[in-house]
């Protein structure tokens, strides 16, 4: 029949079988990735990119090529870039996420954390773009983990402070959105020093004097590739579903400490690690970290929106191996 000449798709998942129309028939959707060139930025762009979506990145010192350079911390230039694109969705993943550079950059990193994410927000919310926000599990002081989305937050720090102001000022100028928070990430790095997992790398490999690593705080380094399947699969849905809104948890299930996250390199290199020293009293630290901020992720679970985490070992190998002295014979052995 005319009218049933579209092609319709039965797509099944676990409790669920849903018909739907073909989307190739149509546009593709458009997604906003702000911060496009950071660790988490640039796994977001790509997951969107192979999964068939229009995507438009934004940079500023980093900014490459097939970026948009874009001060989000002029109103102005939020706007005129929305007004613009007209995305679909908004992955708000720039901030300044060093807990140290906030403590002594207070000022910029507010700017950014929070100013810039209100703007976005506010602005989202007139484009009727969906908003999610990557907030963090230092919202929480770790004083009693594991956190739902609910659980009161308790931040020690001026970096879980603007992330957590950054949330409020998300929910309160755009109710559809959704904040995604995460913990520690690691990723395709640039540099070791990218992620405060794959820098662990320069103490595994300074072999030949002692080294010290915090053995007290619980982290669960979690791979920015599966953080950005699980921003997909939640644009995906909310713009299907609008009771996709509000907070959720994304996070490895596997718990370490830097000095344990330093042994599995080692041993996924077949380095030595007896240099390696577990410190097991807390130290008085400049910034105050959470002792263990396990975020409980049943929410996401639940509605079918998680993935698997990859397994510690095998993406750190994925992220180091380029690293490693050999790697332009790997290179030329396996690529």
């Amino acid at each position: 029949r005319g009218d049933m000449s579209r092609e319709l798709k039965i797509m099944f998942s676990p409790g669920r079988v849903q018909l739907v129309q073909d989307e190739a028939m149509g546009p593709a959707p458009k997604v906003l990735v702000t911060g496009a060139t950071g660790l988490l930025g640039r796994a977001v762009y790509k997951e969107f990119q192979n999964s068939g979506w229009l995507v438009i990145g934004t940079g500023y010192k980093r900014t490459r090529p097939h970026l948009l350079r874009c001060d989000l911390t002029d109103e102005d230039a939020i706007r005129g870039l929305l007004q613009e694109y007209k995305p679909d969705v908004i992955v708000h993943c720039a901030a300044e996420r060093r807990p140290d550079v906030v403590e002594r950059h207070t000022e910029a990193a507010v700017n950014l954390n929070v100013h810039a994410t209100s703007t976005l927000a506010k602005e989202a919310a007139v484009c009727g773009a969906f908003f999610l926000y990557i907030s963090t599990d230092y919202v929480f002081d770790g004083r009693n983990p594991p956190y739902g989305e609910d659980d009161s937050p308790n931040p020690l720090n001026v970096y879980g402070r603007s992330k957590l102001e950054g949330e409020r000022e998300t929910l309160r100028h755009c109710p559809g959105a959704v904040v995604l928070r995460v913990p520690v990430l690691f990723g395709e790095v640039e540099s070791v020093s990218e992620s405060a997992v794959t820098s662990l790398w320069l103490k595994v490999q300074e072999a030949t004097e002692s080294c010290t690593l915090d053995h007290c705080q619980q982290r669960f380094p979690t791979d920015t590739r599966d953080v950005a399947a699980v921003c997909r699969k939640l644009s995906e849905r909310a713009r299907q579903d609008p009771s996709i809104r509000g907070i959720f948890h994304f996070s490895a299930k596997e718990q370490m400490t830097k000095y344990e996250m330093a042994i599995a390199i080692a041993q996924a290199f077949n380095l030595p690690s007896n240099h390696l020293i577990p410190l097991t009293e807390q130290l008085a630290a400049s910034t105050l970290r959470p002792m263990n901020s396990r975020l409980n992720c049943s929410r996401l679970e639940l509605l079918n929106l998680s993935v698997e985490p990859r397994p510690f070992t095998a993406a750190i190998t994925d992220c180091l191996w380029p690293f490693t002295p050999d790697k332009r014979w790997r290179q030329t052995v396996f690529h």
